[in-house]
């Protein structure tokens, strides 16, 4: 029985086909040459690129999510403006932040991702289900610093396209694992990729922060994690880091707030 993850890559490769027929490659290499040059996802978690001192120092680094929806918990912001959330995760202390372009599932868009990119000083992370290199280019024209792949959803011959793609357009890749086997896989890839470490299973949605404790001792010393779901409250960002955990992304618990930014201020240790 196909799961609503097989569901979501059929419809994103009918989407990529959709969207081929609207816009060329030569038109979208267009529109991202005329674009800045992206702030770096990578940097970001590795030191090399900090903003001012005091925001270096802090303990947590975040990977702020806008998400408006999913298939597992539904409609989880009504009221949604995408740039001011992202705004105030900029100024709540966030490393960077994560745009959901799904439209269907995630209620995402191309267009919120386009407007935070050219508004926010951060780097901006194009979270999708990427079957086709043609989405790398378009995540680049439309402002994005780095592009998701996930393990569980792309075979190895796709996953060299899109990360060869990646490469060629100056993104950055967040490669995301849940299983010791993707992590194996991912590891494979070579690289100096950012692993993330999703504690959700996209095949029943169940979120357990064990899953993280779990692979990070399997990770190679050196090698960045970025925890991802099911992280609450500041006493989880703690165990995982204390775990070796060197960032994380969040999402549903930060969009469920009031403030968002005084949530994610809140849960990496910063005074607003």
């Amino acid at each position: 029985m196909a799961t609503i993850l097989d569901q979501i890559v059929a419809e994103r490769r009918i989407a990529v086909k959709q969207a081929r027929e609207k816009r060329s490659v030569s038109e979208l290499e267009s529109l991202a040459s005329e674009r800045p040059v992206p702030r770096s996802l990578r940097a970001a978690f590795l030191g090399i690129e900090q903003a001012k001192a005091a925001d270096a120092d802090l303990p947590h680094r975040v990977i702020s999510e806008v998400k408006r929806a999913s298939p597992s918990k539904g409609l989880i912001r009504a009221d949604f403006d995408a740039l001011a959330i992202a705004k105030s995760y900029e100024a709540g202390g966030a490393a960077a932040i994560s745009v959901l372009t799904e439209e269907k599932h995630f209620q995402g868009s191309l267009e919120y991702l386009t407007k935070i990119a050219a508004e926010v000083r951060l780097p901006v992370l194009r979270k999708d289900f990427f079957v086709d290199p043609y989405q790398v280019i378009e995540a680049r024209a439309h402002g994005a610093a780095a592009i998701l792949v996930i393990i569980a959803c792309t075979e190895r011959a796709l996953c060299e396209d899109l990360l060869h793609a990646a490469q060629e357009y100056g993104l950055d890749v967040l490669v995301e694992v849940h299983t010791r086997g993707e992590l194996d896989k991912a590891l494979e890839l070579g690289g100096e990729l950012l692993l993330g470490v999703n504690n959700r299973d996209l095949h029943t949605f169940k979120t357990d922060i064990q899953t993280t404790l779990d692979l990070i001792p399997h990770v190679p010393q050196g090698r960045k994690v970025i925890a991802e779901s099911g992280l609450n409250t500041r006493e989880d960002l703690d165990t995982l880091r204390a775990a070796g955990a060197g960032g994380f992304l969040i999402g549903e618990s930060l969009m469920r707030a009031h403030d968002p930014g005084a949530k994610l201020a809140e849960m990496i240790g910063r005074k607003t």
